[in-house]
């Protein structure tokens, strides 16, 4: 607690002395609209401009993210690995070279740093850590949409290699926990189950899809009937009231396998936590950043999981309810995109971690995810899936 007010003191009187910061900070004090009209090209564009400054700031290929006061950090491998997805996509819709080098550049590094074990570490570059299911399984994404786009083997085997070592450490239950953050088990894991379904198709390894099921399962049985799920949060503290990054992977994990497997119980059990958290962002114009079982809402709004959810309602379009609040949802949060031009040239295009920024997610900072995710909601709903 002390070292959190000490860290938002020093912040504020950083930002109160830096006329840039000033006035980002005083951009983020009114509420931003859900009816701004924007050109989604244009916002693609500059958020797409803020993941190529992530990459070019760094000593590595690998992606970064900015902070107002600490300047750029080191890469996150994980986040660079479903970067890579985005930027490809993006490079082929905005008919755009630079993003898909990008792409290759990181993916090249990533197979430069993958573990022996087959893994990836948890964390940034630099900080040691183990291997790490959750996050390894991001970079098979970006792997299998690497060899994709060029068809060389070399991406395929990486990700092999990494899909039979996170199969080779789950629990008999189906979950995943001494190789995952802080040791527990949780559901978002469900982003694991779909690149790992979609390895196993493409290396015809069906004891990857059968590890995925396993999950899945267990998955299922942590839904309560108001729709909202048991160990959900990245925190043993908060599990109660998990915040929507981790709310919304659940939901698209879930959405993904459905699609993948043809089975509709997965995507019938995303439906009631996604259309309660629709109507709830449709009757206050905004969502909090956590939600409790009764879905009480609490903390700030977290952008990373605004724009997963446009995502998850995006692929749920069918529902007028969902299209309608993955409309609204991408006006605000292009509304939230033009104010960052006010601050410091870095955070042009850029997500900010909350809103307001000094918000308890990733306060003060833009996150590399938060901007991929806002690209993702901006091409899926021009039904371009990264």
């Amino acid at each position: 607690m002390i070292r959190s007010a000490i860290d938002y003191g020093r912040s504020f009187a950083t930002g109160l002395v830096d006329a840039r910061l000033r006035a980002l900070m005083r951009a983020h004090l009114g509420k931003p609209s859900t009816a701004v009209v924007y050109d989604g090209d244009q916002a693609l564009r500059s958020a797409v401009g803020y993941l190529l400054r992530a990459q070019q700031q760094g000593t590595d290929a690998g992606l970064g993210s900015y902070h107002l006061i600490q300047g750029w950090g080191a890469s996150y491998p994980e986040t660079t690995g479903y970067a890579i997805p985005s930027l490809l996509a993006a490079a082929v819709h905005l008919n755009w070279e630079e993003p898909a080098q990008a792409a290759t550049r990181a993916t090249d590094w990533l197979l430069s740093i993958q573990r022996p074990d087959g893994g990836w570490q948890g964390g940034r570059v630099g900080e040691e850590r183990p291997s790490i299911v959750f996050n390894t399984a991001q970079v098979i994404r970006g792997m299998l949409a690497m060899h994709a786009h060029t068809s060389e083997q070399r991406y395929l085997e990486s990700a092999a290699r990494a899909g039979r070592w996170i199969v080779s450490v789950q629990d008999a239950d189906g979950a995943w926990r001494r190789s995952n953050f802080l040791g527990v088990a949780r559901v978002y894991d469900t982003y694991v189950d779909a690149p790992l379904m979609q390895l196993a198709i493409a290396i015809g390894d069906q004891a990857l899809k059968q590890a995925a099921l396993r999950n899945l399962g267990w998955v299922l049985a942590q839904r309560k009937e108001t729709g909202w799920f048991m160990n959900a949060d990245n925190t043993i503290r908060h599990n109660d009231r998990p915040i929507t990054h981790t709310i919304a992977y659940t939901l698209d994990g879930l959405i993904e396998c459905s699609a993948l497997t043809g089975d509709d119980r997965y995507r019938e059990a995303a439906l009631p936590a996604a259309r309660k958290l629709a109507e709830l962002f449709h009757a206050h114009g905004r969502l909090n950043g956590r939600y409790d079982e009764n879905w009480n809402g609490s903390e700030h709004a977290i952008m990373t999981g605004c724009a997963q959810l446009a995502i998850v309602w995006s692929r749920l379009d069918h529902d007028t309810l969902m299209r309608e609040a993955r409309d609204r949802m991408l006006s605000m949060l292009a509304a939230i995109q033009a104010r960052s031009s006010v601050g410091p040239a870095m955070v042009k295009g850029a997500m900010p971690g909350s809103f307001p920024l000094w918000g308890r997610y990733e306060k003060f900072a833009f996150p590399n995810w938060g901007t991929k995710y806002f690209v993702d909601a901006l091409l899926c709903q021009k039904r371009i899936a990264p």
